[in-house]
Formats: structure tokens, C-alpha cells, sequence
């Protein structure tokens, strides 16, 4: 396996955020990632990076290449982040300095590891422009985040993350805030990357819809907890667990012959996520039922 995680849980001041999660990603493959905002999606991939902040309280195993990225020195960390594991981060408009034009910002990322001069990395970016698709990448290379459309600044924070070729990539919630044209563009060119460069992936959404289409592996989250898990289309074709079942429902959905309100999730459904233990409803499909 490219990733391994045993047990992984995160608190603040004795809070818990993420409760004792198991996953797995194997090379290439795509495992998303689902649940309501809150429900411990974004930690677990700060987890996965080292990127927590000093004041969280970690505990559990989480293996990358063999390496365990807990317990790795920062040094070692910022050798790993980059190059073998990357993120594509929520809000590209925040993520991007407004102040530096975009493609010094992706040739930075190469030279913030040391192996390449100033030309190299300049040369590195623009390919990455151009592996995202950016139109007229020699003349957006100079540009700055605030010229570009917020469709064009999620695929400049794609080329930061891929510039360095990485195994893993985390995408946390990519196709937020773009409508749905652009959102249908952005995925396409990750599966497109994927499928180039033999990308893994971890696809962090609250959109069901979004990952159905793009993740071999759904797992399902809910109050720092993992509540269902398995193959994307025995859990979306067959849902065991009531809090995915309320997801589902809530999606809404084209009708022309009358009004339509979107369903509520049940409290009953969020009750006591983590009270009963997995277990495997049928192969490989785990939901705490």
C-alpha cells in the first residue's frame, strides 16, 4: 500500500475531532472521502501531511511509502510534502499569494527542495501550467491570481501540487464554490492527470454526486468517525448506514412536474456514530449498522 493509516485520532484541548479512523490507498487508486462540514475530513488530511497545528493531540499510525509520517522529523517532512505527497488546499483565491505572479508561485515549489536552479524551475512550471491545461501558459506565467478566473486558480493550485510529480494527492473539497461547468472541467482534468501520471488519490467532498464519478473507494465520515466503507458503487447503489442514506436523500435532484424539498437528515442518523463497530455487511462493504 502507498498509505496506511492504524488508528488515527486528533483532539484540541481534550475535544475530539477524529476518532480511531483505519485507511488505505493503494498506488493509483482514488479513495474519497465524504461527510457534512465539521465532521473531521479536512483534519484527517492535515494529519496525513504533518501540517496540524502544535496545540492537537495526535495519536495512531500513519504510513507513507513505509515512512511514518507521525513521528518524522521536519526536515523529513518537508522532503516528503511536495515531492512525494502534495495538496491541492480548499479556497484558491486564499491559498494564492495575491502579491506574486502565478508562475513564479508554482516554480517556487520546485525550488523550495533544492534540486533545481532558477531556469529549471521556471521551465518546470510552465510545463505544469500546461499539464493543467491553463490557456496561453507562457502569457499566464506572468500574471497574478486576481487576473485569472477562479475556475484558471484551482488548476494553478493543481500544477503547485503535481509540479514535483508526487505518488499521493490530496484534493480537499476541489471543486467548491465553481459552478458546475467548471466543476465537471476540474475533474476531468484530475482524472486525466491521474490516469498520466499514475496519480493516487485521497478526494475530500461533502458532494456525493462529485464522488461517485471520480473515487474507486468511498468512505463515509461522520463526527471524527468512519461510518460506512467500500467500493463507490455498493455504497451509493446500496447504502447500509441511515447517515448515508440522509445524504443521499438530500441531494437534490431535476424535477419538472412539481415542487420538490429537499430532505432533512435525521437526528437519529448522527446519533452515537461511533457506538457500534464496523462490520462487513458484504464484500468489502463495512458500515456500522
Amino acid at each position: 500500500m502507498l498509505l496506511e493509516v492504524h488508528n488515527l485520532s486528533v483532539g484540541f484541548q481534550g475535544e475530539a475531532a477524529v476518532r480511531s479512523i483505519d485507511l488505505a490507498i493503494a498506488a493509483s487508486e482514488v479513495l474519497g472521502l465524504v461527510g457534512e462540514s465539521g465532521s473531521g475530513k479536512s483534519i484527517t488530511s492535515l494529519a496525513l501531511m504533518g501540517l496540524l497545528p502544535p496545540n492537537a493531540q495526535v495519536s495512531g499510525t500513519v504510513l507513507f511509502e513505509g515512512r511514518d509520517v507521525l513521528r518524522s522529523s521536519p526536515e523529513e517532512l518537508r522532503q516528503m510534502r511536495g515531492t512525494r505527497m502534495a495538496m491541492i488546499f480548499q479556497e484558491p483565491m486564499t491559498a494564492l499569494n495575491p502579491v506574486m505572479r502565478i508562475g513564479d508561485q508554482v516554480a517556487e515549489a520546485v525550488l523550495a527542495h533544492g534540486t533545481s536552479n532558477q531556469h529549471d524551475a521556471a521551465e518546470r512550471a510552465l510545463q505544469a501550467l500546461r499539464d493543467v491545461a491553463i490557456p496561453e501558459p507562457e502569457r499566464r506565467y506572468r500574471d497574478y491570481p486576481h487576473q485569472l478566473s477562479g475556475g484558471q486558480r484551482q488548476r494553478v493550485m493543481i500544477a503547485m501540487a503535481i509540479v514535483n510529480r508526487p505518488a499521493l494527492l490530496i484534493a480537499d473539497e476541489p471543486t467548491t464554490a465553481l459552478d458546475v461547468t467548471v466543476q465537471a472541467q476540474i475533474l476531468e482534468l484530475l482524472a486525466e492527470l491521474r490516469r498520466k501520471f499514475r496519480l493516487a488519490m485521497l478526494f475530500i467532498s461533502h458532494d456525493l454526486a462529485v464522488v461517485s464519478q471520480v473515487a474507486d473507494r468511498t468512505m463515509v465520515m461522520l463526527g471524527g468517525n468512519i461510518v460506512e466503507s467500500g467500493a463507490s458503487a455498493a455504497i451509493f447503489r446500496n447504502p447500509r448506514h441511515a447517515y448515508t442514506v440522509g445524504l443521499l436523500h438530500s441531494v437534490p435532484t431535476l424535477r419538472t412536474d412539481r415542487e420538490q424539498k429537499l430532505a432533512m437528515i435525521e437526528d437519529a442518523a448522527k446519533e452515537n456514530a461511533a457506538g457500534k463497530p464496523l462490520r462487513e455487511v458484504e464484500a468489502g462493504h463495512w458500515a456500522r449498522v
